[in-house]
């Protein structure tokens, strides 16, 4: 089996101070991997590497097969990137913006509309497909970035903090939808602070810290290597208190 993505040995440093020091990954098609640590510990930093939005001083990065340091469009056509800030643009409408986006994509025509139909009637936004994205809350933006993200289908999506700024009823949606995709075989990885969320629905947890992998295995794995602790807060904090 070829894995969904391979990082090994990643190195990024701002100012002489490593963000990301010699991080190693592996996951298989369909997991859904949360990524897990303190403020500053390199997650974000990692996703954008993976994203191809920043070049790594070192390591490599392979997205189903394909290496995404030396051929960056090839990963990118498989690969959806959701940052913690909605980016969507606010003069088109819903309809319009994943029309634009699959048109980015090269997505055909009807294929895309499908698509669209199905994701805007999943995230409960089929209603206003016709209303212009700066009129919508801050939840509905960051429903319609996800669905743009969506649309061409990638086997591998990065969300960075998916569930910041939606209500209960939103971040259902997102975390059903999220959930449906791992199990049609897209890989997903997302960062999250609501450890609760990533106990529920992670097959797998990474935890790092300081830039570095600190642990990694689902939850019941990792509360063994934290001593048999309790929860998902209790091994977060075990871990990476010991890192410190």
């Amino acid at each position: 089996m070829i894995a969904a993505l391979t990082i090994r040995d990643l190195v990024k440093s701002y100012g002489g101070v490593r963000a990301v020091d010699h991080l190693s990954l592996s996951l298989d098609p369909g997991q859904l991997y949360a990524l897990l640590g303190p403020n500053g510990a390199g997650k974000t930093t990692t996703l954008r590497i993976v994203a191809g939005l920043l070049a790594p001083d070192s390591g490599s990065v392979t997205i189903s097969g394909i290496d995404s340091l030396a051929d960056p469009i090839a990963a990118k056509r498989i690969t959806a990137w959701l940052p913690d800030e909605p980016m969507v643009y606010d003069a088109l409408t819903t309809e319009e913006y994943l029309a634009f986006m699959a048109g980015l994509w090269q997505v055909p025509r009807r294929t895309a509309e499908e698509r669209a139909e199905e994701l805007l009637t999943l995230l409960d936004l089929w209603d206003v497909r016709r209303q212009r994205i700066g009129g919508f809350s801050r939840g509905m933006k960051q429903k319609a970035a996800l669905a743009g993200a969506l649309v061409h289908d990638p086997k591998l999506l990065i969300l960075d903090e998916p569930l910041t700024g939606l209500d209960a009823s939103a971040a259902r949606q997102v975390k059903r939808m999220l959930g449906d995709r791992a199990r049609q075989g897209c890989t997903v990885v997302m960062t999250t602070h609501i450890l609760d969320v990533a106990e529920r629905m992670a097959d797998r947890i990474g935890i790092i810290a300081q830039g570095r992998l600190r642990a990694e295995g689902s939850f019941d794995e990792l509360r063994n290597q934290a001593g048999g602790a309790g929860t998902l807060e209790d091994v977060f904090l075990a871990l990476t208190e010991a890192a410190e």
